[in-house]
């Protein structure tokens, strides 16, 4: 007999995705323990394993909760009877941004160092997930880059399940008799993303007659390709203003807006300015797009820009950067 249909489409998902990643022997699945993680773990183990694949579980316990490392080892233990060479990362949560911003960096570093050399790491993001990230970038205006979600694969990270609904990872959990953890945190209304997913996605669901969530993800991927076009175009715009450290704001200021700000984005981020907002770039374009000879742009990570001789440059703050 056929797998039962929510088993047929996780490992549809891992197989049709796994093919296009795969360099090595070896692939790792980041496991919370939850029924998306778990259910693309048990895939993971089924498609892999077949392949000839070593098949790496890595728990990260962040240890928020009581009993984080007791949730840690059982859901390691799950993924040992599965057929993974499981490991518990246990990681220590602080900086800024807020608990969530600081968890997620404490994994992805802690995923991205345990991982087997070369080996992608699959992550459980859902369509559920995709549309919550869109709806959230919609509702803080956070531009295209924000609204085209998370893709499905960014080396070393790679993501099956975008077009897989929670309800079918839970399915298939159930489908094999593997008992998943539900996340108190998943559940509480401090955090947003919890308000968007028990609130906000089932009254659009209701006013919308169905099929909102799978409308927001299809909107990512349609961004998605939309911005790989333009992010093309900036890079032949940067290789042609880009000299001795600096911009020729001249020649930059010929492009589109659009294309400018993608310029500035790629260029700053090399230079080791932090992750940019929408309001920094602005800020940034205005010494191109608009500029009348104002002073420098203040920067996150205490960076500045200036314009100096139709060059920008950017440095340090209290370190005025060479004339250009």
């Amino acid at each position: 007999m056929p797998p039962p249909p929510a088993l047929t489409a996780t490992r549809g998902a891992v197989r049709r995705l796994l093919g296009s990643v795969i360099t090595g022997d070896a692939v790792a699945v980041a496991c919370s323990g939850g029924p998306d993680s778990l259910a693309l773990a048990a895939a993971a183990a089924h498609v892999g394993l077949r392949r000839g694949l070593q098949v790496h579980g890595l728990v990260v316990d962040h240890g928020l909760q009581a009993q984080s490392a007791e949730v840690a080892q059982r859901t390691a233990e799950q993924l040992s009877g599965l057929g993974l060479r499981s490991q518990v990362l246990p990681v220590q949560v602080s900086g800024p941004g807020g608990p969530e911003a600081a968890a997620r960096r404490a994994r992805y570093a802690a995923l991205g160092s345990a991982r087997p050399a070369g080996a992608p790491v699959l992550l459980g993001h859902t369509l559920d997930d995709q549309a919550e990230t869109v709806l959230l970038g919609l509702g803080r205006g956070s531009g295209a880059r924000s609204l085209r979600g998370m893709a499905e694969s960014d080396p070393p990270w790679v993501r099956p399940f975008l077009g897989v609904r929670r309800e079918t990872t839970e399915q298939a959990c159930r489908e094999l008799g593997l008992p998943p953890w539900h996340d108190p945190h998943n559940v509480d209304p401090t955090f947003t993303r919890v308000r968007l997913r028990t609130e906000v996605l089932p009254l659009l669901e209701d006013v919308l007659g169905g099929g909102a969530g799978a409308s927001l993800a299809r909107t990512a991927d349609q961004l998605r390709e939309d911005s790989a076009v333009l992010d093309g175009f900036a890079a032949e715009v940067r290789e042609r203003v880009e000299a001795a450290g600096g911009l020729d704001a001249a020649a930059l200021a010929e492009a589109p807006a659009a294309i400018r700000r993608r310029v500035l984005r790629s260029w700053l981020l090399d230079r080791g300015v932090p992750e940019l907002s929408d309001a920094h770039l602005r800020a940034a374009d205005d010494l191109v797009g608009s500029w009348r000879g104002q002073g420098g742009r203040a920067l996150p990570g205490d960076f500045v820009l200036r314009r100096e001789h139709g060059t920008l440059l950017v440095e340090a703050a209290g370190r005025k950067p060479p004339n250009g």
